[in-house]
């Protein structure tokens, strides 16, 4: 069994809560918040500085979405593993919900899993996150509050060695109304590059804002952010900063708390 990761613990967490005000009316997701390991899998076969790239994690992710938490007293739910064990932003049925290759690295822990295994991760570590999520949109829509969901996550400076130009992306699906509106937000500063369905598209069947957002009828949008503007905690303050500034006068707009009217 190889050696734990540094910063594994005997007491770990399938994900994480931070409590917030239901009246805020949002709620805070961060899939890829930590490159941590339950004990029992040692580091998965890799060596430690595999953990310390985005193939673990989302660099920055996890400071920003607690910065923004305590700026709009919004709750947040983080899930406490490493995408290696198992991404909780992918369908149960989607080939790279456990990958075995991520971008050159041969992972040796996920390379012969068998059914019972990947059952076992779906268990333990996915299904709770993803009740979590549902347990809390439940309980704010029985208070009489459509709750708005705003995934953070983050995307390397290049790719393939090509140089990416935008600072942040907003992805999304078929419901714009949010995703318009933080557009506009983070473009009415000119010197910022940012991408509509950039770097990434944000339809993505099953995945965490499909699951809860789009078939709920739920107002959603995921904010990309370059891993190089949050990588220390100047950036990380600027960056809550920012989008908080956006999201306040945001999160009053009645509109993103009717059900979106989508077909399929």
């Amino acid at each position: 069994m190889p050696e734990p990761i540094a910063g594994a613990s005997s007491r770990f967490e399938s994900f994480i809560r931070i409590a917030g005000n239901q009246a805020a009316g949002v709620i805070l997701l961060c899939d890829h918040a930590r490159n941590a390991l339950p004990p029992e899998y040692g580091a998965l076969g890799l060596p430690p500085g595999e953990f310390e790239r985005h193939i673990a994690y989302d660099i920055g992710a996890e400071a920003v979405t607690r910065g923004l938490a305590a700026r709009l007293e919004a709750i947040a739910l983080l899930a406490g593993y490493s995408r290696l064990l198992i991404d909780p932003n992918r369908g149960l049925d989607d080939p790279t919900l456990i990958m075995r290759l991520s971008d050159g690295a041969v992972v040796p822990g996920n390379r012969d899993i068998d059914d019972a295994e990947r059952q076992r991760r779906i268990d333990r570590y996915y299904l709770p996150y993803h009740t979590a999520i549902t347990q809390e949109i439940e309980a704010l829509i029985a208070a009489r509050i459509r709750p708005i969901l705003v995934s953070i996550h983050s995307f390397t400076p290049a790719w393939k060695d090509v140089r990416r130009p935008w600072h942040a992306g907003i992805l999304w699906d078929r419901d714009g109304r949010l995703p318009r509106l933080l557009l506009e937000g983070l473009r009415r500063d000119t010197s910022l590059v940012v991408g509509d369905n950039e770097p990434y598209h944000g339809a993505l069947e099953g995945d965490t804002l499909n699951t809860h957002g789009t078939k709920r009828g739920l107002a959603h949008a995921l904010i990309e952010i370059r891993q190089d503007l949050i990588a220390d905690q100047s950036g990380v303050d600027e960056w809550v900063d920012r989008l908080a500034l956006i999201l306040e006068p945001v999160m009053k707009e009645p509109g993103l708390r009717r059900e979106a009217g989508l077909a399929g």
